[in-house]
């Protein structure tokens, strides 16, 4: 939180100041830019993804004989242009708001939805006699390239700053400061926080995270009379009756309220009236024997789908490790696993073979960073070869191993080392209800850039709100991450 340094009238001032310069362009936002554009990628990923389906089957033509004419797709691909209708009653257009792993999930369902419905409507009422084969393919291609080609347009608009709606955060505390850094780190969540409100004169005219404090409370009406539609309250430790007065007071058609309730999970919690009591309902999924047997298939199931391509990565990078420098291919080292298990961790190796005597020659500063990120950027036990493995994380490939195996899943809480379980404190019994992961929301989220405490945080969020969409979510950032190397040495 920063102040101007000026006095109670220098305040007014600013007060004044500043909303001049945020009404100016606050309530101006391109919302209809944003949901043709959105409108635009889904169109264009949908018919690119029959127009794939098209090309396959073209080629399998030599194995499977049959004759599927290009005219003929007509009526397909403009029932195709019919989806976003779908996604506009799902509430994706322009979705401001909603979590990225929801968006997949609403994304996702409605298109195995749409496709389900296409299909129906072909064998119950249409004389057209589509291609099966080419409208299965392109609803499996629709299921990938629509939830893609959507992130992109969102990342497109975010970066031209045509993305996202004005939020009014009342509360200029601990709480609100919260809100406002977490709003501008997940800046394709769309919210934008532009100014704060608070009843304490001493904060007005001062800046939290870079948003201004424009004043007290009772000045909410006045953004609302202006356009403002999205507001915030992050004040959970004021009472029941004022919350409640000031709930019913405020004038804006969307209402966040920031609840007295951290570290509880976020992500599936649903209201339930009780008879005129509100209730909030937690949903704990992975305490459910069928979502670990989902979770479990879904590892077997990619990982004999990926069998081919990494074997031969195995062939491929055990030569260069071999030729890089003398000893072996793989490394396994414990480490403790669900239930703290101690368990066999496959990796390549990255390392000289006297690694650990070079370990104990290293500076106090070198020291340092290993016990506060796990990591050393400039590590000088690591081999050429694995510069290049640990640059891309093709030295955790091996983990599929431990993946077939049962003792670890695709994703999880990344596996600790035994040094570091005195860091996760409280957490500890939490983080081992689990399998450790190949991948997981450390991997997506900065990796070596990222300290333990950070670490510890992100992987007790994703225990807490557990879901199949989640692990897929992480699956598919997982690939951009180290494509674009990001946070990785």
């Amino acid at each position: 939180m920063r102040s101007f340094g000026m006095g109670k009238s220098g305040n007014e001032e600013m007060v004044i100041g500043k909303r001049t310069s945020v009404e100016e362009g606050l309530f101006r936002m391109p919302g209809a830019c944003a949901t043709l554009l959105l409108v635009l990628a889904d169109a264009l990923a949908l018919e690119a993804s029959l127009l794939l389906a098209y090309l396959v089957r073209q080629a399998l033509d030599f194995l499977f004989p049959a004759k599927v004419p290009l005219e003929g797709l007509a009526p397909l691909a403009l029932a195709l242009l019919l989806f976003p209708l779908g996604y506009a009653l799902a509430g994706l257009y322009p979705g401001y708001g909603l979590p990225a792993v929801e968006r997949m999930r609403r994304k996702v369902q409605v298109t195995f939805l749409l496709y389900l419905a296409l299909i129906a409507w072909n064998w119950l009422f249409s004389q057209e006699d589509w291609s099966r084969s080419v409208l299965l393919m392109a609803m499996g291609f629709s299921l990938v390239l629509v939830p893609l080609g959507e992130t992109l347009a969102r990342e497109l608009l975010a970066r031209l700053g045509l993305w996202g709606v004005p939020v009014l955060v009342l509360g200029a505390g601990k709480t609100g400061a919260l809100v406002v850094r977490k709003l501008k780190e997940d800046g394709v969540l769309g919210l934008r926080p532009v100014a704060l409100l608070d009843d304490d004169p001493a904060k007005w005219g001062m800046e939290v995270e870079g948003v201004p404090v424009l004043g007290g409370l009772d000045q909410a009406e006045d953004f609302a009379k202006r356009g403002m539609r999205h507001a915030i309250l992050a004040m959970p430790g004021v009472g029941r009756v004022r919350l409640a007065t000031l709930l019913q007071g405020l004038p804006f058609p969307h209402v966040i309220l920031i609840p007295d309730l951290f570290g509880m999970p976020s992500l599936w919690v649903s209201g339930r009236d009780l008879g005129g009591v509100l209730g909030l309902e937690v949903t704990k999924n992975l305490l459910f024997w069928r979502n670990r047997l989902l979770k479990r298939v879904l590892d077997l199931i990619l990982v004999l789908l990926a069998m081919p391509l990494v074997l031969v990565s195995f062939v491929i990078v055990g030569l260069l490790i071999r030729i890089d420098s003398p000893g072996p291919v793989f490394f396994l080292q414990e480490r403790p696993g669900e239930g703290r298990r101690p368990f066999k961790i496959w990796k390549f190796r990255t390392m000289y073979i006297d690694a650990e005597r070079r370990f104990n020659s290293l500076s106090p500063e070198l020291l340092e960073e290993f016990w506060r990120y796990g990591k050393i950027r400039n590590d000088p036990r690591i081999t050429r070869v694995g510069y290049w493995l640990r640059k891309y994380s093709l030295d955790e490939l091996p983990q599929i191993i431990n993946v077939l195996r049962g003792e670890m899943s695709l994703v999880g809480p990344r596996p600790y080392l035994f040094s570091q379980l005195k860091q996760l404190g409280l957490y500890s019994n939490e983080i081992f209800s689990v399998k450790p992961g190949l991948t997981g929301l450390w991997q997506i989220s900065g990796r070596s850039e990222v300290t333990t405490e950070e670490r510890v945080s992100m992987d007790t969020y994703y225990i807490r709100n557990w879901s199949i969409w989640l692990d897929l979510y992480i699956l598919a950032r997982t690939v951009w991450v180290v494509l674009t190397r990001k946070g990785a040495y």
